[in-house]
This record gives structure tokens, C-alpha cells and sequence, in this order.
């Protein structure tokens, strides 16, 4: 059996086996390949179709990739607590169960320019709250090299997590991790605020595949419409911001709730690969009354 042979029958079991994606791929064979790719010890970015690959693979390599692909099967945990790494915007960061596995869709907006326009030269200090692992975090302060990031959450596990991975890329001297229950220890004030805060609904909780529940509720549950942590979010940002600053918040699939809860805002909605409806972008002056 070669690599491309067992990439394709690792994507067969998956899919026979019924597994939910989400979590660093969207699908069978790219799951497959990463899946692969780890147990082996190639790196990810690899041509499969290069010819090198075209030579069998040893019954050990096929009993390395089996066991993973075990693991993966019967524990439906998330491929990415099983490898201790995910990636967005090809950034490495190590994760674990103690946080969220990092797949914020602000990543994009950071990477592709999307906020540059609201900040200036001025923009100095920036706060990630919700942090989990900190890859935000680390986002930010790799495209701004300007800024001090505060990154906080009020998971002390999910800190230590991120603290491995400022570590990793050398940012202890501009990302400090703060023990926060929502703003309450982030004095600011901030040009920028960035949350990826918990905002799954109550139904939507229940619904949830196996592979999300093995990730900590409070990362998830945002309440019965989702929007609990971003009512108290929103009305004490105000005193946390420079007078020009801005906040980018993700709220995924849950536009309608957040204009129920909001009908006074009008959001500026960024454009994201999941659409331009699960992120958004708020003035100061916008969240004063």
C-alpha cells in the first residue's frame, strides 16, 4: 500500500464511520491526509502525487497510521487533540483539551488585511479576549508588530495552554496572559479588541456532534439565544477603548440572535470563507449610548 493508497482508505473509514469535521478540515480526505501525513512524520505540505511516494509503505507505517485512526474513530475526539497541534493561516500552535481548538474566523480577517483599514498608526495596544490557546493572540502580534497584546480568558487551563504557544513563537515580551472573568482585570484602554467568545445557543449546544463536546463548554455555551457573554461584553467595552477603537467579534450562525438582542447596532459585517454574516466589526462611538 502506498501513501496516496492509505490516505484514500483512511478517507474511506472515516467517512463509513461517520465522524464530524470542523476542527482544522471541513472533509473526509482532508482529514485523511492530515491524519496521515502526522503519523508518519511527513510534513503536511507534502505532494502527494510526487513519485517518491509512489513506493510501498512498511507494515509498521500502516500500523502507525492504524492506531491513530483508531484513536480518532472510537474516541471522536477532535484530530487535533490527538496531534497536540492545529494550524490557522499556517501558524503552528500546540492545543490540547484544556482549550478550544483554534478555528476562528477572525484569523482570516487579521491575515487578509480586513481590519487594517480601521486602525492607524496610533494603534498600540490590542486585547484578545476569549483567548483559549492564543492563537488570536499570536496572530495579531506576528501582523502588528507595533502592538502589546493582552491576551485573557477566564480559564486558567486554557492559559496554560496559551502560554506554550507565546513561548513558541518568542512573544512573551508583547503578549501578556491575564485571568479575566470577561473584562473585569483588562484595565485598557485598547485601539483594538478582538473576541471569539462563546456564543452557541442553547439548541445548538444539544444538537452538537461528539467531536465538539470533547472541547470545554464554557468555549461554546452562549445561553439560550448565544448571546449571554456578548450582552455583558457589550456594555462594558465601552470603558475599555480608546476614543478610535474598534471590535472584531465572531458570533458564527448567530446573525438573527444577535440582531434580536441588538436592534440598535449596525455592525459593519466583514467577509469571511464561511460568508460575510459570522464576523463583525464595531466603532466605539457605535457602542456608546
Amino acid at each position: 500500500m502506498t501513501l496516496t493508497d492509505l490516505v484514500t482508505d483512511t478517507e474511506r473509514q472515516l467517512t463509513e464511520a461517520g465522524v464530524s469535521f470542523g476542527h482544522g478540515t471541513t472533509n473526509a480526505r482532508d482529514e485523511a491526509a492530515w491524519l496521515v501525513l502526522h503519523a508518519l512524520g511527513l510534513p503536511l505540505d507534502v505532494d502527494l502525487e510526487n513519485p517518491e511516494f509512489h513506493r510501498p509503505l512498511t507494515l509498521d507505517q500502516q500500523a502507525q497510521v492504524a492506531t491513530l485512526l483508531k484513536a480518532r474513530i472510537e474516541s471522536r475526539r477532535p484530530l487535533a487533540y490527538l496531534t497536540r497541534e492545529a494550524w490557522l493561516q499556517g501558524v503552528p500552535f500546540y492545543v490540547d483539551e484544556r482549550a478550544i481548538v483554534p478555528r476562528s474566523l477572525i484569523a482570516e480577517c487579521i491575515a487578509d488585511g480586513s481590519v487594517d483599514p480601521w486602525l492607524s498608526d496610533q494603534t498600540r495596544r490590542v486585547l484578545d479576549l476569549c483567548t483559549g490557546n492564543g492563537s488570536l493572540a499570536v496572530l495579531a502580534a506576528l501582523a502588528w508588530p507595533d502592538v502589546q497584546v493582552d491576551a485573557a480568558d477566564l480559564s486558567a487551563d486554557a492559559l496554560a495552554v496559551a502560554r506554550i504557544n507565546v513561548d513558541q513563537h518568542n512573544l512573551q515580551g508583547r503578549i501578556a496572559l491575564i485571568e479575566s472573568d470577561g473584562l473585569a482585570a483588562c484595565a485598557g484602554p485598547y485601539d483594538l479588541m478582538l473576541c471569539n467568545p462563546p456564543y452557541v445557543n442553547a439548541a445548538s449546544m444539544a444538537a452538537l456532534p461528539a467531536e465538539y463536546r470533547a472541547e470545554p463548554d464554557m468555549a461554546l455555551a452562549g445561553g439560550a439565544d448565544g448571546m449571554d457573554f456578548v450582552r455583558t461584553l457589550l456594555r462594558d467595552a465601552p470603558s475599555r477603548m480608546a476614543d478610535d477603537a474598534v471590535m472584531v467579534l465572531e458570533i458564527g450562525h448567530e446573525r438573527a440572535h444577535f440582531e434580536a438582542a441588538f436592534p440598535h447596532l449596525s455592525p459593519v459585517w466583514l467577509d469571511t470563507s464561511a460568508g460575510g454574516d459570522q464576523v463583525l466589526l464595531l466603532t466605539r462611538e457605535a457602542l456608546t449610548p
